[in-house]
């Protein structure tokens, strides 16, 4: 038999490897990687049956997965916003169009981008398009009130002209913030950069329009723009025919438009 100091060095080491082996048996088992302690290392202990958990450690904790991210209110999202300069459309508004309506509407509408008229007053669709889709809610026995109402874009482009890539990329998550905190249970997509920035394609509204398609989840129908309408009003019918299947829907989901306000 070995009696040197050295031997009982190895033996004390043979004994430590033993006991960590033992344990990381034991964490690997109950899922916890995650120990970290937060005392000196306790005293040799016995090795625990395989099945059972090792002697119990004084002062060791188990830190747990983190929290998910609460979900954004809108005032917290437009704080987020600031007075952005993301992309170069700053250099030429006069207002941020960041949305407008209730914060938990069950229909929401999104358009492509503010004209001139929102981009003066700083609230989406309020020229002659906005007057027309106030028209449409209203046929839907909704009122701009009890919806939401966003663009794509935050920042009027020059001369209304089509949004370009980087400056959806830049507002993108910002309108993605907006229907994740609102929480719609259908949304209508007004024209085809709207629609093809919620249904991530390319194609055409006309073969868009009329049927259901999904966003997150989310039930998303296409339609024309009311611009469009304005200077098409023979496709009015046709944009009826989408409005009338999101009241459908609305109606299937058990959910009525809220009473009208009575001053």
């Amino acid at each position: 038999m070995d009696d040197s100091p050295g031997a009982d060095a190895r033996a004390e080491l043979a004994q430590l490897v033993a006991e960590l082996r033992t344990r990381l048996g034991w964490h690997a088992r109950a899922g916890t990687w995650a120990a970290t302690a937060t005392a000196s290392p306790p005293a040799a202990v016995t090795e625990a049956p395989a099945e059972e958990p090792p002697a119990p450690v004084a002062a060791v904790t188990y830190e747990a997965e983190p929290a998910p991210r609460p979900r954004l209110t809108l005032a917290e999202i437009r704080d987020d916003l600031g007075e952005c300069t993301r992309c170069k459309l700053h250099g030429t508004r006069t207002k941020i169009v960041f949305g407008v309506g209730a914060g938990d509407a069950p229909l929401m509408f999104v358009g492509e981008a503010p004209g001139a008229d929102e981009d003066r007053i700083g609230e989406p669709f309020v020229g002659r398009a906005g007057e027309l889709l106030d028209k449409m809610i209203e046929a839907m026995g909704w009122s701009r009130e009890a919806v939401y109402i966003a663009n794509v874009l935050k920042c009027r482009p020059p001369g209304n002209r089509t949004p370009e890539a980087d400056e959806v990329a830049q507002c993108q998550p910002f309108l993605a913030a907006q229907i994740a905190s609102v929480r719609p249970r259908v949304i209508v997509a007004l024209g085809r950069p709207a629609a093809n920035v919620l249904l991530q394609n390319n194609a055409p509204i006309s073969a868009l329009r009329g049927r259901f398609h999904e966003y997150r989840g989310i039930k998303v129908m296409p339609t024309f723009h009311p611009a469009f309408l304005l200077r098409s009003p023979e496709r009015k019918r046709d944009a009826w025919s989408d409005l009338k299947q999101v009241m459908s829907e609305l109606e299937r989901l058990g959910i009525s438009p809220p009473p009208a306000h009575v001053p």
